[in-house]
């Protein structure tokens, strides 16, 4: 039976206590699950589960990022993928890592998302969801000087196609995607920005014409604050995806939402991958105080989609 793995992160975070938390406020049948990571960090076990321990060379410091940290939660990525490649697992539910110590290990990715393009496919988009609101980042981890000039017409094609599909997947059988305008009130017909009349106008034009439901560009903040308030009040969201431009633009949103219900998604690979919406939270990191709420809408999303 393929199983969900579950990587712990890095293991001087708060990775290891919203496991274990998750987990024992979970009803699910733990058969299904495999935790990789530092087996001492995650400290006594409270249920009977698979462990891949990744040990660790050095002692760690909770609380305290380091080179060995950082080399601990990639072996624990890498272990995942191996299971993945080998068809061990189904999904990764990913515990937060800390870029500055996956740097100090000599590995140099900005995130999880990075890190599973690279090895299990090159589709990988990053799409946050809190209930039925979903916003997928166009761009990710990059300066914000870099955004305008990757938002080419020919890329928001393809990154569009790609996220259509993976909803598809997602038993939306025609979704419904809104895009949000780069510049301030989305341009403004030019005058406070050409991109969106140069590059996503006629990318959304071609969209349309390949049948994909598409509607934009718009002025970010009044999109956001009308999904707010439909979300709110538990009411239908006009659309099912929203597509920001670079990284605050869309993660200001849906945080502001609901953080707690926030899950991050993987989707254009072969496997799903989910994690918490929030960091590593060092300063907090062993105080037994972290929460565990979006690491249990994490685990319950792959759960729900796998099994």
């Amino acid at each position: 039976m393929s199983k969900i793995a579950i990587t712990l992160g890095d293991p001087c975070s708060i990775g290891a206590e919203i496991t274990k938390k998750a987990l024992l406020e979970l009803d699910f049948d733990l058969s299904k699950f495999v935790l990789i990571g530092n087996k001492e960090s995650f400290g006594e076990m409270p249920f009977d589960i698979e462990f891949i321990d990744i040990k660790a060379a050095e002692k760690l410091e909770i609380g305290k990022p380091s080179a060995q940290s950082g080399k601990i939660a990639f072996k624990s990525i890498e272990k995942a993928i191996e299971l993945a490649k080998s068809g061990k697992i189904q999904a990764i539910v990913t515990a937060p890592i800390s870029k500055y110590a996956l740097h100090l290990a000599g590995h140099n990715f900005s995130g999880h998302t990075e890190i599973l393009d690279k090895y299990l496919g090159h589709n990988a988009q990053m799409l946050f969801v809190a209930g039925n609101f979903k916003v997928l980042l166009l761009t990710r981890h990059i300066p914000l000087l870099k955004v305008p000039s990757i938002l080419t017409q020919k890329f928001i094609e393809e990154e569009i196609i790609k996220l259509n599909s993976a909803l598809q997947k997602l038993s939306l059988k025609k979704p419904k995607i809104a895009l949000c305008g780069l510049n301030p009130h989305a341009g403004e017909e030019g005058l406070l920005g050409k991109e969106e009349q140069e590059e996503f106008l006629p990318a959304i034009k071609n969209l349309k014409e390949q049948n994909i439901d598409i509607e934009g560009p718009f002025p970010a903040d009044m999109l956001f604050a009308k999904a707010s308030d439909f979300y709110k009040k538990n009411e239908p969201i006009p659309y099912d995806c929203y597509v920001a431009t670079y990284h605050d633009q869309g993660l200001c949103a849906v945080k502001s939402i609901d953080l707690d219900k926030t899950v991050n998604v993987t989707i254009g690979l072969e496997e799903l991958r989910t994690s918490p919406a929030h960091g590593t939270a060092f300063d907090i990191a062993g105080k037994n105080i972290a929460s565990a709420q979006s690491m249990k809408e994490a685990i319950k999303f792959a759960y729900q989609n796998i099994y």
